[in-house]
């Protein structure tokens, strides 16, 4: 392997430890490449460079084994996985953003919950405003997609006494802290949430998922936060909701993203917006560092990567 490029988005004196059989290029979506792309055989994915920067080596790298992306949603690479090497594997970022993603799922329900945003206006204005707010505590939470966000959102939940936390996955199962619910089982489930974290990934079963139907099961005044992917809910339904003031919103994610000047999201009553901010924190860095040193080692002793989400051909799940 002594000949094998490994790319990486960060400066590989910066990273310690690092198998000695790989030879390291760095890049990070400069318009050249800083090495023939013909002799990578592991290729670190740019992070927050969009999809034409991340897809744009993989034309050039016919001997690439691994394609490693640094976030926990592939939707972007997916295209290109049929034209990916037989046997190439794309992976996600596994662990790598539940402790930040679940971090700013709690501060927007805790924002929202405790009215922030309108606290922040009346600052401004210098307007003492006091309201009676409703609690984090004592709510019914249901979290759609229980995988490691969804997880890591519920670890950050039980210390603010939620009345219940209601799990919804793909399929139902057992998990550490209780039964999970299938997906099928959300019309019986949605009217007692008062909460709904969206922390599913984006795919073909989950884009729209949250939709006028959805959303009506709702009861009033419950939150919606969506910290996942915009396009799993439908926009023009969630608008509906939050005119008619029956429902509140708290978004890292839109559809369309990034959200256009002037769009009616903007301002739409009883929703707060941040701009996909859930991966990009200094908890990122020493988290994609391990992940990547993880992965290193594995791929140099010939062994299968971890968190595999396509292979050479077409997606696995």
């Amino acid at each position: 392997m002594t000949t094998s490029d490994v790319w990486l988005p960060f400066p590989p004196e910066e990273l310690t430890s690092l198998p000695d059989t790989l030879n390291y290029v760095h890049w990070n979506g400069e318009p050249d490449f800083p090495a023939d792309p013909a002799r990578c055989v592991f290729y670190t994915v740019p992070y927050l460079k969009g999809p034409e920067v991340a897809t744009r080596p993989l034309p050039h790298m016919p001997g690439v084994r691994v394609v490693q992306t640094l976030t926990a949603g592939v939707e972007h690479m997916l295209p290109d996985v049929p034209r990916l090497p037989e046997g190439a594997v794309l992976c996600n970022a596994g662990p790598l953003h539940d402790t930040s993603t679940g971090e700013l799922a709690l501060a927007l329900a805790l924002a929202a919950q405790r009215g922030i945003p309108d606290a922040v206006r009346d600052a401004r204005e210098g307007r003492w405003a006091q309201a009676v707010r409703p609690s984090l505590a004592d709510r019914r939470v249901l979290i759609l997609g229980y995988g490691g966000i969804g997880a890591a959102v519920e670890e950050r939940l039980l210390p603010f006494e939620v009345a219940e936390v209601i799990r919804v996955a793909s399929r139902a199962r057992q998990s550490r802290r209780g039964p999970v619910h299938g997906v099928e089982s959300l019309p019986e489930l949605l009217p007692r949430a008062e909460i709904v974290f969206v922390t599913t990934p984006l795919t073909d079963a989950t884009r729209g998922l949250v939709n006028a139907d959805f959303l009506a099961r709702m009861p009033d005044d419950a939150l919606l936060v969506n910290v996942a992917r915009g396009a799993i809910v439908d926009t023009g339904a969630l608008l509906a909701e939050l005119e008619s003031g029956r429902l509140r919103a708290a978004l890292d994610v839109t559809d369309p993203e990034p959200l256009p000047a002037g769009h009616p999201l903007w301002q739409a009553p009883g929703v707060l917006i941040t701009p996909h901010v859930g991966g990009p924190t200094s908890a990122f860095r020493p988290r994609a560092e391990r992940l990547l040193h993880a992965q290193l080692a594995r791929f140099a002793a010939g062994e299968a990567p971890e968190h595999v989400v396509a292979t050479g051909g077409a997606p696995t799940g």
